[in-house]
C-alpha cells in the first residue's frame, strides 16, 4: 500500500509539472526532488524517462476520466451530454487543477513531430477521445435531437477545436473572455443544428 501512495504521489506531481515544463523534460532526478525521496526508490517503478512519460499519460486519462467524463455522463444522452462534456472540459480548465490547464493539448503539440511510443501513446488517446465525441454526436442524430444531414464526425471536430484553442488563448486573453466564448461558440452552433433548441441551456 505504501508502494502504491508513492507511485500515486509521483504521477500527481509529475503531471502537474509536464504542463509547466514539457512531458520531456520530465524526468526522475526532477520528480525525486519535488518530492524529497531518492531516485533510486523511483526506479522501483519505472525504469525510464519513457516509461515514466507513458505512465504519466496513463494518469492523466485517469484524471481526465474522473473530473471530465465521468460527470458529464450524468447528463441525458444526445446532445446535453455533448453540451456536457465541453462545459465539464472548461470547468476543468477554469479551476486551473494544473498549471498548463490541459495535459493533453501541451503533450500533443510537443510530441506532434517526434515518432516514438510516447507520440504513439497520444495519438491513441486522441484518436479514442475523438470516438468519444463523435459517438455522442451520433446519439444526438439517432435521438432526433440533430437536424437531418448532420454530421456527427464534424460536429465532434468543432468541440474539440473550441476546446484546444480555449487553452491557448487564455494565456493571452484571460479566463473571463476565452471561456465565455468557447461556452457561447458551441451553444450558438448547437442551437442551428438541434431540433429542438429548448433543451440546450442558457448562459447568464
Amino acid at each position: 500500500m505504501r508502494g502504491e501512495r508513492t507511485r500515486v504521489a509521483v504521477l500527481d506531481r509529475a503531471l502537474w509539472l509536464t504542463t509547466a515544463a514539457g512531458l520531456d523534460g520530465l524526468s526522475l532526478s526532477q520528480i525525486a526532488d519535488a518530492l524529497g525521496v531518492s531516485k533510486s526508490g523511483l526506479f522501483a517503478h519505472w525504469r525510464s524517462k519513457e516509461a515514466l512519460q507513458l505512465a504519466v499519460i496513463e494518469h492523466a486519462r485517469a484524471q481526465w476520466t474522473d473530473q471530465v467524463i465521468r460527470p458529464a455522463l450524468k447528463e441525458p444522452r444526445g446532445v446535453r451530454r455533448l453540451w456536457g462534456v465541453h462545459n465539464r472540459r472548461l470547468d476543468f480548465y477554469e479551476a486551473e487543477i494544473l498549471p498548463g490547464r490541459c495535459f493533453f493539448a501541451n503533450a500533443h503539440f510537443e510530441f506532434n513531430a517526434r515518432p516514438g511510443p510516447v507520440h504513439d501513446r497520444l495519438a491513441a488517446e486522441l484518436r479514442e477521445w475523438m470516438r468519444f465525441l463523435t459517438s455522442l454526436a451520433a446519439d444526438g442524430v439517432a435521438l432526433g435531437e440533430l437536424r437531418e444531414g448532420t454530421d456527427p464526425g464534424d460536429l465532434a471536430y468543432e468541440v474539440e477545436s473550441l476546446g484546444v484553442c480555449a487553452v491557448m488563448q487564455v494565456p493571452v486573453l484571460g479566463a473571463d473572455t476565452t471561456f465565455r466564448h468557447a461556452r457561447r461558440a458551441l451553444l450558438d452552433h448547437l442551437r442551428g443544428v438541434v431540433t429542438d433548441p429548448t433543451i440546450l441551456p442558457e448562459l447568464t
